[in-house]
């Protein structure tokens, strides 16, 4: 039998082989994964041939062909190719164009992982760097080798004949790989049996491509690489630290924890946002342990959560080699410039959340007060005609307008068919000024904003009222982006927000204003949690942080979700509470967990020597003044009446049935037998351990021993509970709160508190949790009263509500929500180098 006959056989059995092979991984594809239909996408001019049929049909792939018009340019090539790279749903990509279309740029756009005919510059260099794991060679030159392969052949010189470009350049690597030498003439000819030949290999790179696909989707181990730290004594200062230390660039982060290119949006090169498709792609991948970082109260000697918080990942990742997330909150930019200072782009714009919040915010305030103006100065014919414009001679009215007239019960649809009293109803919300509650915000420190009057120009007719401006993290949007658990839920939310009641004492919500879609529009990129690292190299989510007075003080539930995801079934997600346990806890447990549907494995409850000083009666302490002698000598007795506060947390924490590890912040001015005093209280008082912690001094491996005690701790089962039944009445809600967490003999009602009470009753927001507004500085609401007080009764001044976010906040005392400057604010130090562009006057 002549070679060519030979060839013509081993061809077609090549060819049937390759459709049968494709079939059973179709098959086996569809079996494990039913909603996944693996597609080509062909790209070609009109009236080109390809045997599409051939590929659906015969071999059962989905076939896309983007027909393009003969004289289209290569830019538009280059879209439809971009666009196909960002559909899920395309699994390959095959040009099948005129040589002339066939440019550099056009075969690069192309999705290396797609490229399934093997045209683009990265798979021809893999194939001649002998490395097809992740991209394709081409089917041609494929096709050539199995052949040889299956003939039996080995040639010592192949010649090349008709074949130009890349599959020129494929083949020749191919074969002098195999050890042959090769040389090139030129003749060309065209036959459907080639076409049909290279369409199946092409069918066979598209399932191994959809195979591949499906292997990015699963879990995969991480592979992080820590960044070395070298501790320096004396401890240099932060800045300093941050400054010797060279963070990833944050795409190698990202793929080292398991995050795909498209999960991720760079904002430069050390953060990025990450895609909430996450949650989807892990949805049947198991959680990681659940660790909650809280304090004792707040002193202003400060106790040191977040530190605490990024030391104990730093233990866990690079030191134990365990997978851990911190989940932190975004500090509003306020007190930057005021009393706290800035600590890099942490502390400054970010990724733009709290501006999109102030943008969303201030977008409520200006309707609220541009439909008080429109309806008190037109008629409802007037208000009607311009709230449903004729537009080219038609009038119809926008889907949340048809949303308020079926919460009116109007069931009319046609804009022409409602009565006048409807109409009426329809236009007229009625808010009356005096019951506005919604204010403006802004992120700055501003005492002058506390109390404002607005409309006193001549073009608003006389419509001024007084209202005020609260600091932009106080914005019951920023509390709603850390409760919410995607856009959907979002956009609910925003449009439950209540801004008002009318003069019947009704409430009016976003939704009734018409601009909750715009909210939501402003609000979508905020949505996704920013990835950061540590100074170790450790994952980072920074997300949200609402305010811990008159909000929970928690960051994000998504944050979390995704990073419990990410981390696997033997990892650990560290976040923070805001304040004390008995503030940030307590709404960290009563709120958020039972929003979220996620449980707590262990609290890590922080303290230092410093702190515990203070509450055991030591001296009050003025910024800029150097400390009083008891915190700087030993003083074991201050210590030793301070830790009844310490004892109080813990037992605050056992409330809700989870074991406490405490966490005693060292400082250079703690002796050994202070600490070695607050470790033995700490765990006499319940403690399931108490270790100290060096990282501000040693990084990650100062926490080491945390590290370990957590995960130990973590490994035993608890039994997490709610402090009270969301069907208790509102007034039992408070005195559980206030009786069981803060040790109060009673509450006490004003009656605007309890008018209040009687009017969400009446609304049907009576089963919302409680999200008490008081002071952080004492378990009472004296902050002056330090350690423990007993013996006192919780005055309830008023109740408001945050229906969006989901929570009642009764306000204890008086509550600033707008922070005011010093006499000598942070900004006199900060400044930045022209040159170098460096910030300066960090910390």
């Amino acid at each position: 039998m002549c070679l060519m006959v030979k060839c013509a056989i081993c061809v077609h059995l090549i060819y049937s082989d390759i459709v049968q092979k494709c079939r059973e991984e179709l098959k086996a594809i569809r079996e494990t994964n039913p909603d996944l239909k693996p597609t080509l996408a062909i790209i070609q001019l009109i009236q080109c041939y390809i045997p599409a049929d051939f590929v659906s049909t015969q071999i059962g792939l989905n076939v896309m062909q983007i027909c393009l018009p003969r004289q289209c340019t290569e830019d538009e090539v280059i879209d439809e190719i971009l666009r196909l790279n960002e559909d899920s749903r395309v699994h390959g990509i095959f040009l099948h164009l005129p040589q002339s279309f066939l440019s550099r740029s056009v075969r690069n756009a192309i999705k290396p992982q797609k490229d399934v005919d093997g045209v683009s510059d990265l798979n021809v260099g893999r194939v001649v760097l002998g490395d097809q794991r992740d991209g394709f060679a081409s089917p041609v030159a494929g096709a050539v080798l199995e052949m040889l392969a299956r003939h039996g052949v080995y040639l010592f010189m192949a010649v090349l004949v008709g074949v130009e470009g890349p599959l020129k350049a494929t083949i020749q690597c191919l074969l002098q790989n195999n050890g042959m030498m090769v040389q090139t003439c030129q003749w060309s000819s065209k036959h459907l049996q080639k076409q049909m030949f290279v369409a199946v290999v092409i069918c066979q790179h598209v399932v191994r491509s959809s195979t591949r696909w499906i292997q990015e989707q699963q879990y995969q181990p991480w592979r992080l690489r820590p960044l070395k730290l070298q501790p320096l004594s004396p401890v240099p200062s932060d800045i300093e630290i941050s400054r010797a230390q060279t963070p990833k660039p944050i795409s190698q982060l990202a793929q080292e924890i398991g995050l795909l290119p498209e999960e991720l949006e760079a904002y430069g090169n050390t953060k990025a946002k990450v895609h909430l498709s996450l949650l989807n792609r892990f949805q049947h991948q198991p959680n990681g342990k659940y660790v909650l970082v809280a304090g004792i109260t707040p002193t202003p000697l400060g106790e040191g959560k977040s530190t605490v918080t990024t030391g104990l990942v730093q233990a866990l990742s690079a030191h134990l080699k365990l997978n851990s997330f911190a989940c932190l909150r975004q500090p509003s930019q306020g007190p930057t410039f005021g009393v706290k200072g800035v600590f890099l782009c942490f502390n400054l714009h970010l990724t733009g959340d709290i501006h999109a919040i102030t943008a969303a915010n201030n977008l409520v305030a200006a309707a609220i007060d541009a439909r008080i103006l429109h309806e008190a100065t037109q008629s409802d014919k007037a208000l009607y005609r311009r709230l449903v414009p004729s537009v080219n001679g038609v009038r119809c009215f926008s889907p949340i307008q048809m949303a308020r007239l079926q919460r009116l019960g109007i069931n009319e649809s046609d804009p022409s068919d409602l009565t006048p009293e409807e109409v009426r109803a329809f236009v007229r919300l009625d808010l009356d000024p005096e019951k506005v509650t919604w204010q403006r915000v802004v992120d700055t420190n501003d005492r002058f904003l506390r109390k404002i009057t607005v409309g006193q120009a001549n073009t608003e007719k006389g419509h001024a009222r007084q209202t005020q401006f609260d600091i932009a993290v106080a914005s019951e949007i920023m509390a709603i982006l850390a409760l919410t658990d995607g856009l959907a839920d979002m956009r609910a939310r925003l449009g439950r927000m209540v801004v008002g009641s009318n003069r019947n004492g009704q409430p009016i919500t976003a939704d009734d204003l018409g601009v909750t879609g715009a909210l939501a529009v402003l609000m979508k990129d905020a949505i996704k949690p920013t990835l950061m690292q540590t100074l170790e190299g450790t994952p980072v989510f920074v997300h949200a942080g609402p305010f811990a007075n008159i909000a929970h003080g928690n960051s994000s539930v998504l944050a979390d979700k995704l990073a419990l995801k990410l981390v696997g079934e033997e990892g650990f997600v560290v976040t923070e509470a805001g304040f004390g346990a008995d503030i940030g806890m307590e709404k960290f447990f009563n709120i958020k967990c039972r929003t979220s549907g996620l449980k707590p494995d262990v609290v890590v409850l922080v303290a230092t020597v410093r702190a515990l000083k203070m509450h055991g009666g030591g001296p009050n302490v003025t910024a800029g003044v150097p400390l009083p002698k008891e915190y700087i000598n030993e003083n074991l007795q201050l210590v030793a009446d301070g830790c009844s506060n310490l004892k109080k947390q813990i037992q605050i924490a056992h409330l809700f049935g989870v074991p406490v590890v405490v966490a005693l912040n060292v400082f250079k001015t703690d002796t050994q037998a202070e600490i070695e005093l607050v470790c033995r209280i700490a765990e006499a008082s319940g403690a399931s351990a108490a270790v100290q912690c060096h990282h501000w001094s040693r990084g990650g491996r100062g926490s080491v021993e945390l590290a370990q005690a957590v995960k130990k701790v973590a490994s035993q089962k608890n039994n997490f509970q709610f402090l009270y039944n969301l069907q208790d009445s509102i007034v039992e809600k408070i005195r559980t709160i206030a009786q069981k967490v803060y040790g109060a003999d009673d509450i006490e009602l004003s009656p605007e508190a309890q008018a209040k009470i009687d009017y969400y009753n009446q609304q049907g927001f009576g089963a919302l949790p409680i999200c008490m507004a008081k002071t952080h500085l004492s378990l009472s609401h004296m902050p002056e009263k330090k350690g423990v007080p007993t013996g006192f009764i919780l005055p309830i001044r008023d109740i408001r509500a945050s229906i969006g976010a989901g929570f009642i906040y009764p306000l204890v005392g008086t509550m600033s929500t707008m922070p005011g400057l010093p006499t000598r604010p942070c900004f006199y130090d900060i400044d930045l180098d022209p040159v170098t562009e460096e910030i300066k006057g960090l910390f």
